[in-house]
């Protein structure tokens, strides 16, 4: 065989073989990425597992509690942080929230109509968190039925805006619906967050969970010191009942008996699952409105 033939084999044979390396490296890489994908498919799923068993959790210590009593205070086990625990493959942890220690928004409409002596409320909240009272009528404008602005805003001013869209003229779904309401910019949403609540219905406030700062809302000429003295008490021992809280205000200061409570139907839990190094988390909102065993009302899990 002379030179050139050789040299024509050579190369050819180099090439069968880079392409056989190649082929092989292709195969590695395709091999490495379907273990990764399943690898984290499997890290999916025991997240999903982890969340559902602190679902089941809370909704299982929420039930006991309804069986244990008819008062919801936070010295009650469900107020209590699930320390992280161990699961397959990681650790779970959450908490379990009251939600009707909050002022809920969608109280301030009722029936499409705005509530005055709910929108008085939030007006008294906005004033105590530093917040501007106008709110209060742009929030009733945005859940209100009608298309008539009565100090807040309509469609519009919602129609002029970048981004073009129509007042919601329902309750809020979501405290992130905020975001559209004109005024409730993102500081002012912060504000607000540790305090209000958006409940699928009317609710009332129960005072044995309430931030003082929501119960001076709640009552007219309470003030700050009186709110915290009402904390304090229930601290001691909770309310067992409206007339046991009615019976500590001030005297001269009235309050109607259907905006309060000692116990409460919504509560939020929110999970965080650890698994191999990965963090999820969940938040679902339940409703625990008779003996059986609490529904979901909503959720957000990954």
């Amino acid at each position: 065989m002379n030179a050139r033939p050789r040299g024509a084999a050579i190369v050819m044979a180099m090439a069968v073989v880079a392409m056989a390396a190649l082929a092989a490296t292709a195969l590695l890489l395709s091999q490495s990425t379907w273990a990764r994908r399943l690898e984290l498919a499997t890290q999916r799923s025991q997240a999903q597992r982890g969340l559902e068993a602190g679902l089941d959790w809370s909704r299982a210590l929420l039930h006991d509690d309804l069986r244990a009593s008819q008062t919801d205070h936070p010295g009650e086990p469900w107020a209590m942080s699930l320390p992280p625990i161990p699961i397959e493959g990681g650790e779970l942890a959450g908490r379990i929230e009251d939600q009707q220690a909050r002022f809920n928004l969608n109280n301030v409409v009722r029936d499409g109509v705005v509530d005055p002596v709910q929108e008085e409320c939030l007006r008294r909240l906005l004033a105590r968190l530093g917040l501007p009272a106008p709110l209060a009528a742009s929030l009733g404008d945005w859940l209100d039925a009608d298309g008539l602005a009565q100090g807040g805003a309509e469609d519009a001013y919602y129609l002029a805006q970048a981004t073009p869209t129509l007042a919601a003229n329902r309750p809020l779904t979501d405290l992130a619906e905020l975001a559209r309401v004109r005024g409730f910019e993102p500081a002012v949403r912060e504000r607000l967050r540790p305090f209000v609540t958006a409940l699928p219905r009317p609710t009332a406030v129960n005072v044995n969970t309430a931030s003082a700062e929501v119960i001076e809302a709640l009552v007219p000429g309470l003030g700050p010191e009186a709110a915290r003295a009402l904390v304090a008490a229930r601290e001691r021992s909770p309310y067992l009942d409206r007339s046991g809280f009615l019976g500590r205000l001030p005297e001269g200061v009235r309050l109607a008996p259907e905006l309060i409570s000692v116990n409460s139907e919504y509560f939020q839990v929110d999970f965080s699952v650890q698994v191999h190094g990965a963090r999820v988390r969940g938040t679902a909102l339940l409703v625990r409105d008779s003996a059986s065993w609490p529904r979901v009302a909503w959720r957000k899990f990954p």
